[in-house]
């Protein structure tokens, strides 16, 4: 046998499939699912556990965590409606673990949905090799469209005593409520995370760079909230940053701020201040594939890369971090690459986004200050209601609900909706499938309210 017969025959044979994505999370899997649905041998490369971010640290565990904390808030409630009830006590490990379960079973129910699909799993590290493969564990892999789905990660400021702290997936490990708490960020993970811990009875502060949260939402919301949340208790630390984190004998941690003063006592730091997508240690560069300077994989409207036949969506993305936009476009490309649908690409155009916060947010389109830079103000007429809803007409404490229609004119095409109060987040989904649709704020007034609800107020408004 000549040598390069021997050496050929000593390398390890390269397994080939239609389809191969790096991901097992929301969007990998969707669009590994769907792909195999035609036909095509798919294969789903996952290091951690199936579901990703979202099923493991993310959105699921979180609304039981928010589900919790009403729970909370409707006790105090009680005694309004005539209840004698009263909270002795919160079992946090309890909820933990029945929520941990609930998530394993949802990792069993993934891997069963692949097995039902006929998607092979491969479970360890993906990275692209220099000839356009896939290596794992040292077995190499290869496909004529290779999807990267591989999410991203909470950072932490870089700080002395960064150590001590924690991101947003520390939250999910935590065995007990602490006792008191600094959440450091302004984003929709630090409100939501911060409301969980206030209503569930822990001392907790915020700290925030300006004076208000979400300030990338509307004028409205971003008010408003920072409104409620601080009544309902929190401590909102404004201009604030935390520079250094000592730990001290007893275990709690001293907080040096910006702003020369300290806050003492705290048993738990948490960072919420960003997520940077996981491009970095999968060799990406070695099959030249662009990046920004924030480690987004730079795609097309088609999900496209710079390199032909590897392609990526979700958060890796950097756009639109949302679960249902990685998992519609996920399904999308598997149509347009195997189902012959050769245009299907996936509108980013006005979806719609849920902030779990104290009480909620619902927010679908533009932004007041968006409309009227992209049309001029002349061209926008804006509806405003503010209300309390009529749970709270038995209560002592008052939430209000905020709602605000954006429309363009000169036939009132409604392009932003932007709500915050108690439902907001179950009523959104309706209403985005007549914005999606067009409407109008005729067509809004046409429709007749259900009394008694806060929704009938987006059909009312004048």
């Amino acid at each position: 046998m000549r040598f390069s017969s021997i050496l050929r025959a000593m390398a390890p044979v390269v397994k080939q499939y239609d389809y191969l994505v790096i991901g097992g999370g929301s969007g990998g899997l969707a669009s590994a699912r769907r792909a195999a649905e035609f036909g095509v041998r798919a294969a789903v490369i996952e290091k951690g556990r199936w579901g990703g971010t979202c099923v493991n640290v993310g959105c699921v565990p979180k609304k039981i965590m928010f589900n919790t904390a009403m729970h909370a808030e409707f006790i105090h409630d009680h005694k309004d409606y005539g209840f004698d009830v009263e909270m002795k006590s919160f079992n946090w490990g309890q909820i933990k673990e029945k929520r941990d379960a609930y998530i394993r079973r949802l990792n069993g129910i993934y891997e069963s949905n692949l097995n039902k699909s006929v998607v092979d799993q491969i479970i360890g590290h993906a990275q692209f090799t220099e000839d356009g493969n896939v290596e794992v564990n040292g077995q190499k892999y290869s496909a004529p469209h290779i999807l990267v789905a591989t999410g991203g990660r909470p950072v932490m400021a870089e700080i002395p005593g960064k150590e001590h702290a924690i991101t947003s997936d520390g939250f999910f490990e935590l065995e007990d409520l602490p006792k008191k708490v600094v959440v450091v960020g302004a984003g929709y993970i630090a409100v939501e995370l911060a409301g969980i811990f206030n209503a569930l009875g822990a001392d907790t502060s915020i700290c925030i760079r300006y004076d208000q949260v979400l300030r990338t939402f509307d004028e409205m919301l971003s008010s408003k909230v920072t409104e409620e949340i601080e009544k309902a208790g929190l401590k909102i630390c404004r201009k604030t940053q935390v520079t250094k984190a000592t730990k001290e004998a007893d275990g709690t941690l001293t907080l040096d701020l910006n702003t020369g003063s300290k806050i003492t006592d705290v048993n738990c730091l948490l960072w919420a201040i960003g997520r940077v997508p996981n491009s970095d240690k999968i060799g990406l560069d070695k099959v030249g594939v662009k990046m920004d300077s924030r480690g987004n994989v730079v795609v097309d409207e088609y999900q496209n890369t710079s390199r032909p036949g590897v392609y990526a969506l979700g958060d890796v993305c950097g756009r639109a971090l949302l679960t249902p936009v990685a998992i519609a476009a996920g399904r999308r490309l598997a149509h347009r690459l195997f189902d012959n649908k050769k245009d299907l690409k996936l509108d980013y155009n006005n979806i719609p986004t849920v902030v779990f916060s104290h009480p909620p947010i619902g927010t679908i389109g533009m932004t007041q200050a968006e409309a009227e830079k992209e049309y001029g103000a002349d061209k926008i007429k804006v509806y405003r209601s503010t209300f309390t809803p009529m749970y709270y007409a038995m209560t002592e404490t008052k939430v209000m609900c905020s709602m605000k229609l954006i429309c363009l004119l000169p036939d009132e095409k409604v392009i932003g909706l932007h709500m915050l109060g108690q439902g907001c987040d179950e009523m959104l989904q309706g209403f985005s499938v007549a914005i999606k649709m067009g409407a109008t704020k005729a067509q809004f007034d046409e429709t007749v309210a259900i009394h008694p609800t806060s929704s009938e107020e987006l059909v009312t408004m004048r």
